[in-house]
């Protein structure tokens, strides 16, 4: 169990880095790994899968430990293949994926405003803003092809819309997280 916190722990650290490097073809894989297995992501499949385990959707699943390891896996699914697709397509078209600090010198306010933006937007090859063209495709794309191995009763546009809203929302959380955890860590 400590090996696996000290792992998280590490994980969680690089998710946070305030400098980042040029944008490699490393440096983007390391992207999709840290994204998908990072703590934030980790800790949002937790709070997902409860919550569909607590009012059991899918029912295909069940209400139990099993249902809930079904419905963690299944949102690891859909990352791993969102920040797939996010980080090809962002490689195609020059979009940097990443999220961009801006530290504890702004205010509270500012950095919130900075994390809701960035999940929208990104930087291109030459450090610019853009519009995450990549994200856009990539959030709902992964959610309507995911239900080509979804259960049944999560299979509708309905169900794969709601999906796409929850994808955006998990970025800013993530965003959120990482723009105010280090300050957090940095307090004690």
């Amino acid at each position: 169990m400590r090996i696996i916190l000290a792992i998280l722990f590490t994980i969680g650290a690089a998710w946070a880095q305030t400098t980042l490097p040029p944008l490699s073809t490393e440096v983007r894989v390391k992207w999709v790994v840290v994204s998908t297995v990072g703590v934030p992501n980790l800790a949002g499949g937790l709070f997902s899968s409860g919550w569909g385990t607590l009012f059991n959707r899918p029912p295909e699943y069940g209400p139990h430990w099993e249902g809930f390891g079904k419905r963690y896996g299944m949102r690891l699914t859909g990352s791993v293949t969102s920040n797939t697709m996010e980080a090809g397509l962002g490689a195609l078209w020059g979009e940097d994926p990443r999220f961009y600090r801006m530290g504890a010198t702004e205010s509270p306010s500012r950095r919130l405003r900075n994390a809701v933006k960035q999940a929208f937007l990104a930087r291109d090859r030459n450090g610019k803003t853009m519009p995450a063209y990549a994200r856009y495709a990539a959030i709902p794309g992964s959610n309507f092809l995911s239900n080509t191995w979804r259960t049944q009763s999560e299979t509708q546009v309905s169900d794969a819309l709601v999906r796409t809203v929850l994808g955006f929302t998990g970025r800013i959380t993530s965003n959120v997280f990482t723009e105010f955890w280090p300050d957090l860590i940095h307090r004690r």
